[in-house]
């Protein structure tokens, strides 16, 4: 008699095709049965004489989108069983799986809107199972055309044949739609629609030098020609953006033209997710403007049919950024856009899907040691991570994050769900998105944790949030987190031993009610002890030190007994009151922050505007300008467990006066930085006190500080992120791990 099972399929297992792949499999190998999709992932009954075979297959043949996480067989009690093998509908419950994040067009459906004869042919939402909205258009769970934006629309006959086919790749494809039962696009100018074809008449007004509108797939994004700077330039006057650089969006061919591009570089780029990836420029094929003294520019694929199809009809590259006021979240409805975008853009491509929620376009980047995180969103969110050996059966836990970069994380059945990006909780639109992306993620995952974490800073608005849910609450403090955030990206277990951690950043509170920011570690997920940090001085005003890094510079250089270059560096400043306020404790908290140290050194070399615009626009241009520089030998800098800045600030100068150039003494600034603390990593391990190093904090984003840090640490075990973003994109993931590990 032949045996019967039933198999429980967990992970990203809906919305990819992965019912028809088993009725395939199973047909093949004889088997009779059914598949469904429930809250709990795939549920499969299954009699014959192959199922060794086709557990096997699960496994091996998945469809390209498909993550396997688990497969978990019981057998099968009495059951009448169809005589074939069926898909059945799907089943509700608790909500147990995962979310597919959305997927880039896939080659098939590529083909498809370009060929004449098709159907689909210039059909801008254009899909199947393998590519096309997940995430940005999902209401609830189960993921079934009724739970998401799509179910206004109708299928045709058409469309519903192949939807009911299961030999069909578009078979149950939620947003499955043509020209006949879809979405439409329209142009529209000064909120009037205008007669012909969209695209068209997109294209012509590209060419004119035209600003547009473009709404994607989680969001808009404000578009024009790349290669106009009169274009560029008008884009950041009018959304008064100086310097921070654009996305570009072209074919690989555009890329090629203005970028060195990698194997892996490429394939990043190809992959489904089509994040924006940070390239080597290597020519000036395209407008200065767009990334104003960098040395990188950020690329991304057409990800979308109408992407593919706008590239192919402009046939150059376009610069593709959020569709945003200043330091707001992306605009994603149609109404929202006109009231928004109407003095940025010429002109509007709309479309009637609606999305469901924000999201932003990630960013990443491959350094010679591996890829790199830089915004954790569209493409790469919701995304599950393993919890480390040690936390399998931990509880559920809902974990805030910090108040710059937000995002949360939700724990449950050994896995931790980070969510998107979200931005700046200081602005009050941002806090207005992240509370309802927490409302949505804990309704959407069935989310019920028995614990609330919080960072230890009172003033940020998580903390605060997370403090009124009235739950059993835990704070950790920013830079444990840092930590422990990388040792679970990097499964280290629970009773792994203590690590040296090198956590870089802008700010954090630590445990001595200072601001924390260049601090080495000696951790666990329990608890920690500093060892070594950068010589605290003072944040002249505040915040205000955080956006005119000259007041950084000031408080070093003094600091330095270098009033008198200061003094003829910064003579426009205010420079007199400042040290006033400083002499008097009035608004200058004392901090470690190796963001500002940067932000004092590129004030030095007159890397940066007496005001920035945007965070991290210092620290960017410091790293421009080292990269630009062959290997160079670090500063002196002080020992013991303060390490002291003077020596560096003294070198700097002397540097300067002796005619170096300002890309030189760049370089020695990151050797330094990374030596110093490296060194005493290295002391750690030596000593037997630390088994490995991690390397965490924004800081690390920096490419070329990273290079310098794991060369100084040549032969240890080194873990830095690599799927996580190393800033405060993680720190929810951290903050989890950190409070399971504490004792009460």
């Amino acid at each position: 008699m032949d045996q019967a099972l039933r198999i429980r399929v967990r992970g990203q297992v809906q919305g990819v095709g992965f019912r028809p792949f088993v009725w395939a499999l199973a047909r093949r190998l004889d088997l009779r049965g059914w598949v469904l999709n429930d809250a709990g992932g795939v549920l499969i009954a299954a009699e014959g004489a192959a199922l060794e075979a086709f557990i096997e297959g699960l496994r091996l043949e998945a469809p390209p989108l498909a993550r396997v996480d688990a497969i978990e067989v019981t057998p099968l009690g009495p059951e009448d069983l169809p005589e074939g093998f069926e898909i059945i509908a799907s089943a509700g419950g608790a909500v147990r799986t995962r979310v597919t994040p959305d997927a880039a067009t896939c080659p098939a459906c590529l083909a498809e809107i370009r060929d004449p004869a098709a159907r689909r042919a210039g059909y801008a939402f254009t899909n199947c199972t393998h590519c096309g909205p997940r995430f940005s258009i999902l209401k609830h769970l189960p993921y079934d055309r009724a739970q998401t934006t799509m179910a206004g629309f109708t299928l045709c006959a058409a469309c519903g044949a192949e939807y009911a086919d299961p030999a069909d790749r578009r078979f149950h494809a939620q947003p499955i739609a043509c020209p006949a039962c879809g979405p439409r696009l329209w142009f529209e100018q000064g909120g009037v629609e205008i007669a012909g074809d969209a695209l068209s008449l997109a294209v012509a007004a590209l060419a004119k030098g035209q600003i547009l509108a473009i709404k994607g797939l989680g969001g808009f994004h404000l578009a024009c020609d790349a290669r106009s700077e009169t274009a560029v330039a008008l884009l950041r006057a009018r959304k008064r953006r100086p310097s921070k650089p654009f996305a570009l969006m072209g074919r690989l061919e555009m890329i090629r033209a203005s970028c060195a591009l990698s194997d892996a570089e490429a394939a990043r780029l190809q992959n489904a997710a089509a994040p924006i990836l940070l390239l080597a420029r290597h020519s000036d094929t395209l407008a200065p403007a767009i990334a104003p003294g960098q040395n990188t520019l950020g690329w991304m694929l057409p990800y979308t049919p109408l992407h593919h199809l706008l590239i192919d009809g402009f046939d150059a590259p376009l610069v593709m950024t959020s569709g945003n006021l200043s330091g707001e979240p992306q605009v994603i409805g149609n109404d929202e856009a006109r009231l928004k975008l109407a003095a940025f853009a010429d002109g509007f491509l709309m479309h009637d899907r609606d999305i469901a929620r924000r999201l932003d376009d990630s960013v990443e980047r491959i350094t010679p040691h591996g890829p790199m995180v830089l915004r954790h969103a569209r493409g790469r969110a919701p995304s599950t991570h393993p919890m480390p050996p040690g936390f399998e059966d931990a509880p559920q836990v809902l974990a805030m994050g910090g108040q710059m970069k937000a995002a949360f994380c939700l724990t449950r059945e050994g896995e931790a769900l980070l969510s998107h990006h979200l931005g700046d909780l200081e602005d009050p639109l941002t806090w207005e998105e992240y509370e309802k992306a927490l409302t949505d993620y804990t309704a959407l995952f069935d989310h019920a944790p028995a614990l609330v974490v919080v960072d230890a800073h009172e003033g940020f608005r998580a903390t605060q949030a997370g403090r009124a849910l009235g739950l059993p609450l835990r704070a950790v403090y920013h830079h444990h987190a840092h930590l422990a955030a990388c040792l679970g990206e990097h499964l280290w277990p629970r009773d792994g031993g203590r690590v040296a951690a090198i956590i870089l950043d802008g700010l954090g509170l630590g445990p001595d009610g200072t601001i924390w920011g260049g601090e080495l570690l000696l951790a666990d997920y329990a608890g920690f002890e500093r060892i070594a940090w950068l010589e605290p001085a003072p944040l002249p005003g505040g915040d205000l030190a955080q956006r005119e890094p000259w007041r950084n510079a000031l408080m070093r250089l003094d600091a330095a007994g270098l009033g008198a270059v200061a003094d003829r560096l910064f003579a426009e400043a205010p420079r007199a009151l400042v040290r006033q306020a400083v002499a008097a404790g009035i608004n200058a908290p004392r901090s470690s922050s190796a963001g500002r140290l940067f932000d004092a050194v590129a004030a030095v070399l007159g890397l940066c505007p007496a005001r920035i615009s945007h965070e991290a626009e210092a620290a960017m241009a410091l790293e421009a300008q080292a990269c630009r520089a062959g290997r160079a030998p670090p500063y002196p800098i002080g020992d013991g467990a303060q390490i002291a800045t003077a020596p560096l600030f003294q070198g700097i100068c002397a540097d300067l006066a002796a005619g170096r150039s300002v890309a030189e003494i760049a370089a020695r600034f990151h050797v330094t930085l990374a030596e110093s603390l490296a060194a005493r990593a290295r002391d750690l391990i030596a000593q037997g006190a630390a088994e490995a190093v991690v390397l965490a904090g924004g800081c690390f984003q920096n490419a070329l500080l990273l290079d310098c840090t794991l060369r100084a640490l040549a032969g240890h075990r080194v873990m830095a992120h690599q799927s996580l973003p190393a800033n405060d994109g993680s720190l929810a993931f951290g903050q989890a791990l950190v409070a399971l590990a504490t004792p009460a």
